[in-house]
């Protein structure tokens, strides 16, 4: 990939985190050639202020690629447009936009052997009890979750018959962060108490609190989908930040960040199919050494392992919270764990 001009292109753009990815990318290449796809279903213009790329507005599940770019060659493209509400249950429209928007971009990229960073997700692991590593078996216990794993499948299927072709799959975590407002319901967990306890009001949680999830900070995220563009053959790698936080916890961290006391208004759980515990375990990393140490290991992503240390305070600054107390030190750390290559190919 050219080292300061890049052809780049993301779907999803306009959403949250494929809109920081994109701004990530324009910072990173001020050179870059980039363009954007968004049908805006979950999407907003406002995420790309300042953006001087090109802008694609198409539904991407019944997109002609061959028709809108002809025999144009991109460097990478970044897939992170798809249904991101977890509680829709049409399964047909579910599967239908996430997978085959997913099969047409192949289809395209497949001729010149475009290098791929897709989203995946975490709940593809379904409803874990312990740490999450990639190695587990995919056990979707909603029609999302299984749209990820029927994209996973064809990834992997596709990195098996050409492994010159590199894929690269990451399975998000719990992320939040700046862009995300326009979302309404899907956006995190982290923002909503958030913006109730700006409001005045009690934080709602499901009963007893007890309920654990691995929030990562979207700009770790996005660093390490960047990191992606480096690695040297297909792979999943989980994208967390390694550690779990219960709902509890999350509230108490709230309060020091905004200085208040307030306790969870505890909720039922409406959800039948619900994930109650999501990490993935730091303990089987193949390697997870500084970012700034050099690493002959079979996959160089891997070198970046500690990618930044991000104060865990900066998930009330997208509430809007002034003059955070110093005692809000508590920092999430993002890893990148390496999937055993052999995975790829059995």
């Amino acid at each position: 990939m050219p080292a300061s001009s890049p052809n780049l292109l993301v779907t999803g753009g306009a959403g949250f985190i494929g809109s920081n990815l994109t701004l990530a990318l324009q910072e990173k290449f001020p050179d870059a050639r980039l363009t954007v796809i968004d049908d805006f279903r979950s999407g907003d213009f406002k995420n790309l202020r300042g953006y001087r790329g090109d802008f694609v507005a198409q539904n991407l599940a019944t997109l002609d690629w061959h028709e809108q770019f002809g025999n144009e060659k991109f460097d990478a493209i970044f897939h992170l447009a798809s249904i991101t509400d977890t509680t829709l249950h049409d399964q047909f429209v579910q599967v239908h936009d996430n997978v085959e928007s997913f099969r047409r971009l192949l289809n395209f990229a497949r001729p010149s052997k475009t290098r791929i960073v897709y989203a995946s997700s975490a709940s593809t692991y379904g409803p874990a009890s312990a740490a999450s590593v990639e190695s587990n078996g995919a056990a979707p216990a909603n029609v999302y979750a299984f749209s990820k794993t029927i994209m996973d499948n064809v990834a992997m299927r596709e990195a098996q018959e050409d492994p010159t072709w590199i894929i690269i799959g990451l399975r998000y975590f719990n992320v939040y962060g700046p862009r995300e407002a326009h979302k309404g319901v899907p956006a995190s967990m982290v923002y909503h108490l958030a913006q109730q306890m700006k409001a005045g009001q009690r934080p709602r949680i499901f009963k007893h609190g007890d309920q654990k999830r691995d929030f990562v900070y979207v700009k770790d995220v996005v660093e390490g989908s960047i990191l992606a563009l480096e690695a040297k053959q297909s792979g999943i790698y989980n994208l967390g930040s390694g550690q779990a936080r219960s709902f509890n916890e999350l509230v108490d961290v709230l309060n020091k960040c905004l200085g208040t006391k307030f306790q969870p208004d505890y909720i039922e759980n409406p959800h039948a199919h619900y994930q109650n515990f999501t990490a993935w375990t730091k303990f089987a990393a193949r390697s997870v050494i500084s970012r700034n140490s050099h690493s002959n290991a079979a996959w160089p992503i891997t070198s970046c392992g500690c990618i930044r240390a991000e104060k865990y305070a900066q998930l009330v600054i997208l509430s809007g919270a002034k003059d955070l107390p110093s005692d809000c030190s508590h920092k999430i750390k993002l890893r990148l764990r390496l999937r055993d290559p052999s995975l790829c190919s059995g």
